[in-house]
């Protein structure tokens, strides 16, 4: 029996892999386009779902290129069909004071973290309405909801993700698609191997991965709006 078509962005580590692994495990027959730049991780990734029993493909693309999105979403329905789940987890994180802050470290920020998610949900997200049916989630983070010195950038987009995800929800909450915004904070991924900070005050990442299936799992007749998380002993 065919399951869901899941999308996960930025599938390669952290997040997104722990996502994609924890639907192959957990979600019967699900089929995976897993998007990212890093093809060699990706590959794992994908190896990993196989193993769980998941059918797996990957997909090499800068999501915040407008021209790779597009050929992204012909090439996933031509691989699957209709899209079930997209999970917007792909971004990055740059800090720095906001007086040096320069025009092109503020661009790549919002182009990673904000145009990404509306151009991976204006390519999917209109096939769902049509169906009626469909599940989103835009990964945020508590720097989207909490501003903090040193992450003007950063914090810029991931607001600007609430705001979207907000909008998306209430556009399309009577066409069947269920729009939800994830909000990590201090989550363990393998970007902050050497930063000095430990693994113990964060969050692991399969935790945000269970929260979001947890969601998906619901009736159709419940939207998880936001979901928070924060580390027990963490400051953010």
């Amino acid at each position: 029996m065919k399951g869901p078509v899941v999308l996960v962005t930025g599938a390669s580590q952290g997040i997104g892999a722990e996502v994609a692994r924890l639907f192959a495990r957990e979600v019967r027959g699900a089929r995976l386009a897993l998007v990212a730049r890093n093809g060699r991780n990706l590959s794992a990734v994908a190896r990993a779902c196989a193993r769980a029993g998941a059918e797996a493909e990957v997909f090499r693309c800068d999501v915040a290129d407008a021209g790779q999105v597009e050929a992204l979403r012909r090439a996933v329905t031509a691989r699957f069909g209709a899209v079930d789940v997209l999970v917007n987890n792909a971004g990055r994180f740059a800090g720095g004071p906001f007086l040096r802050l320069t025009v092109a470290d503020f661009d790549a920020q919002v182009a990673a973290n904000l145009r990404s998610v509306f151009l991976v949900s204006r390519a999917f997200v209109p096939g769902m309405a049509r169906r009626r049916r469909g599940d989103v989630f835009n990964l945020s983070s508590i720097a989207g909801l909490q501003a903090y010195p040193n992450g003007a950038a950063y914090c810029a987009a991931k607001f600007g993700v609430t705001g979207l995800t907000q909008v998306m929800r209430a556009e399309l909450r009577d066409r069947g698609v269920r729009v939800c915004a994830v909000h990590p904070g201090a989550t363990w991924t393998p970007s902050w191997h050497g930063s000095g900070f430990r693994p113990e005050r964060m969050m692991p990442a399969g935790d945000i991965a269970r929260a979001i299936l947890a969601a998906y799992r619901l009736d159709r007749r419940t939207v998880v709006e936001e979901i928070v998380l924060r580390p027990q002993r963490g400051d953010v």
